[in-house]
């Protein structure tokens, strides 16, 4: 989910840090604080010790910095997808990581406050168009899925369409997992939803 935008940031050669984050870093402070339609440029700006133009030359609006914001912190969540070297069968390590980040994006708190004030943000990218995030993802599944293919532990199918198939049933169990949680109740909770999420991708996958 998120921007398709794919500008190249502004380095200040600090350990890695661009301009851009500490922008996008006051951003999600803004956001956390009192919700994207609540959250100006402004405000950004102050937090972030630039000027108004500054960000202007970069981002036209709140909602593309946002965007930005968006892709940068689901994207940080990817490390999970990458297989490990540990020359173990595919299909356990790639299950085990997108359980794991699905429960990681589930909890992020980006993505609860914007759930909870602002969903409006997230319907293009789950009724109209894929964003930078989802593509990321599925470049991560198919190379998971190929893997998988090669060493026998992951059911041949097309690749790619197997990726979206994959990312179809994440994004349910991120978005809408939560309103079928109880956790007051041990076979509705956090661990039962993603025990099941694990059981239906070792489904889908074995061959």
């Amino acid at each position: 989910m998120t921007s398709n935008r794919h500008n190249e940031p502004d380095r200040n050669g600090q350990g890695g840090r661009t301009a851009d984050d500490t922008v996008l870093d006051a951003a999600r402070d803004c956001v956390l604080a009192v919700g994207v339609r609540r959250t100006t440029l402004t405000d950004i700006a102050r937090r972030a010790g630039v000027s108004r133009m500054t960000l202007y030359r970069r981002w036209p609006d709140v909602r593309t910095i946002v965007a930005d914001l968006m892709t940068r912190e689901w994207v940080g969540l990817s490390d999970t997808l990458h297989p490990s070297e540990d020359g173990g069968p595919v299909r356990p390590r790639f299950v085990d990581g997108v359980v794991a980040g699905v429960r990681a994006f589930r909890d992020h708190p980006l993505l609860r406050k914007i759930i909870e004030v602002d969903p409006e943000l997230l319907l293009p990218y789950v009724l109209d168009r894929l964003g930078a995030s989802q593509l990321v993802f599925l470049e991560l599944f198919e190379e998971g899925l190929k893997a998988g293919h090669a060493d026998g532990t992951v059911r041949r199918d097309h690749p790619a369409r197997q990726a979206r198939s994959v990312l179809l049933v994440v994004q349910s169990y991120v978005l809408s997992a939560p309103t079928m949680l109880d956790e007051s109740d041990s076979d509705l909770d956090s661990d039962a939803f993603d025990a099941g999420l694990r059981h239906i991708l070792e489904r889908m996958l074995a061959p």
